[in-house]
């Protein structure tokens, strides 16, 4: 781990003591839970491994590399969706949510992944997107074709249009991905998305928050809430382990569906350092999300959860703040998790991390549930490029090449650090595929590749999110960087991916992927997960320095320029990144700049 460097002994500083009397979370002492301290890691699936070599990542590709996976020492796996779709927002419209789409393979092919996964211990939770489907679904084809105030029809938010003639949109909101949420089909039997042709009859508007492709349902609707349990119970009768909820605050509007001229972007927030409550200005706000009749949903899905063993979780896609909104999401009798885009959110400082940790860890203590700390998705650009930006706390839609660049170096050693941290934290933690890798943003991919409906729907302006979607390096000298048997890749892979290729890390000390493994296994061993969290108090007010105790470890990360010297026999278990040492009889390990390290003392 440390390596020895040149420094005199009398020139070492002395370092200060590890009290830590600033208890924030006691460790946990209820039912033991598998949801409440696991590592899951998120497999998307079509950038994940390609078993027939189509160049798109499917569930035989997800099979083969268990084992990769089994080696790192997450504890379960979340898929995104592999569902029958037209694949207008890869995968998140969904036309059957029964089956498996022909581009992923079948559902012979997902039983067989399932099997080989419960036979390594790790557990396996599918998406779920209950806001919206298909505009191909079954449902909404019949919507279409039934009149105006039918029972098909009332599944969708149709609407009648404002203007003399119903020609304006029912109301001003704008869809995530940009542009209007409303989109007017024909009137009558038959009716179809207006197109313009001459002696069409325009007649109702449809509500869609994400793509045109993908009409918002009425969760108001009773057919609706029973066609989604017995969503669940197919999947649980088929063995998952639970469900990632797909935008979890938004599938009940407020009544009325008023006007309203706040943004919807997913990916909000400023760079001001996060007050005591933990916010950032990441959550959605505004009429269609987080109304009180969501919880009523989950409250229903948490009894169908209960009907079967083995702990099942539902976790929550939610962008809610303050962080005391979030945790209304994971009261005892709703969700078992929720993602902490609080966290994910925070700049690179630290006193706004320690008053996001601190925050999110009271709000979910107040309801006892764990908190669930993330970093990347395949909807926010990677953390070791937004790391790397020259302001480290934006957080763009997307980074296009002629846009300033991430620096590459410093953006990974970053990463690794705010790596370290979260799985040092008490609770539950999300891996993103390929940050064991320490993968950065593609940011120069051509446009004509792109497949994202946001940058088409805002007609270009933001990049979207193609570029933490690019399929993974497994092999560096192989075609494709071994993502497949062929060299097709869905979306191209940037030249720095070879070298960061998973082969070319097995093994290798000081690798990305070797410090996540060890930092898992030392997680466990040491049951960080279930720990506690006390403030060290010579670091409680640093501006440079996040330092804490869980249980018989200390994690201390030091975000400022100077290096940071450890206690008289400090005995480091893992590291992000070099630490030294001076040349003493009982030499001290400095910890240099952008580094965390664990360690007892």
């Amino acid at each position: 781990m440390s390596r020895i460097d040149s420094i005199p002994a009398a020139e070492v500083d002395s370092a200060p003591a590890l009290t830590a009397t600033q208890l924030v979370h006691a460790a946990h002492e209820g039912p033991g839970e598998w949801w409440r301290d696991a590592v899951i890691y998120q497999v998307y699936p079509r950038s994940f491994a390609d078993g027939n070599g189509d160049g798109i990542g499917d569930l035989p590709g997800v099979t083969a590399r268990l084992p990769h996976l089994k080696a790192l020492g997450i504890d379960a796996v979340w898929l995104s969706p592999f569902y029958r779709s037209p694949q207008k927002d890869a995968g998140y419209d969904v036309s059957d949510y029964r089956d498996v789409d022909p581009l992923f393979g079948t559902l012979a092919d997902f039983d067989e992944m399932l099997a080989a996964a419960h036979a390594m211990g790790i557990r396996v939770i599918v998406d779920v997107v209950p806001n919206h489907t298909s505009d191909q679904h079954a449902w909404f084809q019949e919507a279409l074709a039934a009149p105006e105030g039918s029972p098909e029809r009332a599944r969708y938010l149709f609407r009648e249009g404002k203007g003399e003639n119903g020609e304006l949109p029912p109301n001003n909101w704008q869809s995530i991905f940009g542009g209007p949420a409303w989109t007017r089909v024909t009137a009558g039997p038959g009716a179809h998305v207006v197109t313009g042709a001459e002696g069409e009859v325009a007649g109702q508007w449809y509500l869609h928050m994400f793509d045109s492709t993908q009409p918002d349902l009425d969760w108001t609707n009773p057919e609706v809430r029973t066609e989604f349990e017995d969503v669940l119970r197919f999947w649980l009768d088929k063995g998952v382990d639970g469900f990632r909820i797909d935008v979890a605050h938004g599938m009940v509007k407020q009544d009325g569906l008023p006007d309203w001229d706040g943004s919807v972007s997913m990916v909000e927030g400023t760079d001001a350092g996060a007050p005591e409550d933990g916010s950032t200005g990441a959550g959605n706000s505004g009429p269609m999300f987080d109304q009180e009749g969501v919880h009523d949903i989950y409250r229903a899905w948490h009894k169908v959860l209960a009907e079967y063993d083995g702990d099942r979780a539902l976790v929550a896609e939610a962008w809610v703040e303050p962080l005391s909104r979030l945790a209304r999401y994971v009261r005892p009798d709703e969700m078992h998790q929720a993602f902490n885009f609080s966290f994910l959110t925070t700049a690179w400082d630290a006193a706004p991390l320690r008053a996001v940790v601190a925050a999110s860890l009271h709000a979910s203590d107040e309801v006892g549930a764990p908190t669930t700390w993330v970093l990347s998705n395949h909807d926010v650009v990677r953390h070791p490029s937004r790391l790397g930006l020259a302001e480290p706390g934006l957080r763009p839609n997307g980074i296009f090449a002629h846009e300033p660049q991430p620096d590459e170096e410093l953006g990974l050693r970053r990463a690794r650090a705010a790596s370290l941290l979260m799985l040092g934290l008490p609770g539950s933690s999300y891996l993103y595929q390929g940050e064991e890798l320490g993968l950065p943003e593609h940011t120069s991919l051509p446009n004509e590749v792109r497949e994202d409906p946001a940058f088409f729907r805002t007609e270009g302006a933001e990049a979207g999110r193609d570029g933490c979607r690019v399929p993974l390096p497994w092999s560096a000298e192989a075609p494709g960087l071994g993502f497949g048997a062929t060299d097709k890749t869905w979306l191209p892979q940037p030249e720095s991916y070879k070298a960061l290729a998973a082969d070319a890390q097995y093994g290798v000390a000081g690798s990305t992927f070797e410090m996540y493994k060890a930092a898992l296994e030392i997680r466990k061993a040491e049951n960080l997960g279930a720990g506690s969290l006390a403030w060290v108090d010579a670091y409680a007010d640093s501006t440079d320095v996040i330092a804490f105790r869980n249980g018989d470890v200390v994690v201390l990360a030091n975000l400022g320029s100077e290096p940071v010297v450890l206690p008289h026999g400090a005995q480091v278990l893992v590291e992000s990144g070099p630490t030294f040492s001076d040349r003493s009889a009982d030499p001290q390990v400095r910890v240099p700049s952008d580094t965390t390290v664990w360690f007892r003392a």
